[in-house]
């Protein structure tokens, strides 16, 4: 495009120049003369612009068969260059796919073993809920059941008091009024007058019913509820209070009080709250204890035993102390006569060797010794050596 645009501007500049040119001969008056140049001029530079256009057509067919190998060429390194890079990004692909499947298989096997523990302990904590499905239903089977719910606290205080005290201390379903066949659960061996034993008459107690209305009252905020339910609690304990002292407190033959045992510290809370315990203590002369407070209890009762027990054994040690005074100055007696027997026998002994001995020697001047062996064979005595 370049090369036309020249050829167009030296046309323009050779038309301009002969214009000129043509002027200038009509002005001279040497026109068919200057035609004559004019037209030579012309045929030059048109065979000028002939061998101009082919160079440049030349220059073209040139530059157009160069652009083509050059794009022939770039065509080239580019469909290498795509394959190259498809090569590569292929490669990129799957060295990323192996690893975001290595990745991911490893995420998928952490992920899967997670689960799988939090599936195990998902059965586990269901097994024990089934477990203590299991354990409530049976719990309340046991709480349903006005027997049993007896033998419940039964065994509760049965178990505090095997722990703190002794077995000879206590015992088990005793008849403890003079007149009646009425057993109480357990008794408390006490020391009376005369080495008599005295009771400490112990019942458990458990009103299961109305202790489970008052706590569904509490839970449903009903005061009304609460206050019935409170009220029939009530009741419930002092008829048991009542029983306690009807059947099992006799004095002298028991304590002047028995002891009601509540085996649920929230039970023996609410009727600590109620005011119970100056009611029962003064109408019916029973305390009421629950576990925490009969461990109290007991273990009191345990140190009232020990120093009853230090007391008795201290009047016993005197008496052997004495004894033993007593002997002490005899044993001086008898050691004083030994020891008068040991001095006469010394005596006795130092007088045996003395006279005795000299008297047998003057006997024995006028007798002629022999050796020791000979003396040895005469008399058949061991020989000394042996000895």
């Amino acid at each position: 495009m370049t090369e036309m645009m020249l050829l167009s501007v030296l046309t323009g500049i050779c038309l301009v120049a002969a214009v000129a040119a043509i002027a200038a001969l009509i002005k001279a008056g040497a026109l068919s003369k200057q035609l004559d140049e004019f037209r030579k001029s012309d045929q030059n530079t048109t065979a000028m612009l002939q061998a101009f256009g082919e160079l440049i057509s030349r220059n073209q067919r040139d530059s157009a068969e160069n652009m083509d190998r050059r794009l022939a060429d770039i065509n080239t390194r580019f469909s290498q260059m795509a394959l190259e890079n498809n090569s590569q990004l292929e490669e990129m692909r799957k060295t990323v796919d192996e690893k975001l499947q290595k990745t991911l298989d490893e995420r998928i096997t952490q992920s899967f073993k997670l689960v799988n523990d939090r599936l195990e302990q998902v059965y586990k904590g269901l097994g024990e809920m089934q477990n203590l499905a299991v354990g409530v239903g049976d719990l309340k089977k046991v709480l349903s059941n006005v027997k049993t719910r007896g033998i419940l606290g039964e065994v509760q205080l049965g178990a505090i008091l095997e722990q703190i005290l002794a077995p000879e201390q206590y015992a088990e379903n005793v008849i403890t009024k003079s007149t009646g066949a009425d057993r109480v659960e357990f008794a408390v061996k006490l020391p009376g007058d005369d080495e008599r034993t005295v009771w400490l008459p112990i019942d458990a107690k458990f009103p299961a019913d109305s202790y489970s209305r008052l706590v569904d009252a509490y839970e449903l905020g009903d005061a009304a509820a609460i206050e019935e339910a409170a009220k029939n609690l009530e009741r419930v304990i002092k008829s048991e209070a009542k029983d306690i002292h009807t059947k099992y407190i006799e004095p002298p033959y028991t304590t002047d009080f028995g002891i009601m045992f509540l085996p649920f510290e929230g039970l023996y809370a609410e009727v600590v709250r109620r005011g119970l315990l100056d009611v029962l203590q003064r109408e019916y002369k029973v305390n009421i204890a629950g576990p925490t407070t009969m461990a109290a209890l007991l273990n009191s009762l345990q140190m009232g035993f020990k120093t009853l027990a230090i007391q008795k054994h201290s009047g016993e040690v005197w008496e052997v102390l004495g004894a033993v005074k007593t002997e002490f100055a005899n044993f001086s007696k008898v050691l004083g006569n030994a020891r008068n027997r040991i001095r006469m026998a010394d005596e006795e002994l130092e007088k045996l060797i003395g006279t005795r001995t000299r008297a047998i020697e003057r006997k024995l001047r006028g007798v002629e010794s022999l050796t020791a062996a000979e003396s040895v064979d005469v008399l058949d005595l061991p020989d000394l050596s042996d000895i």
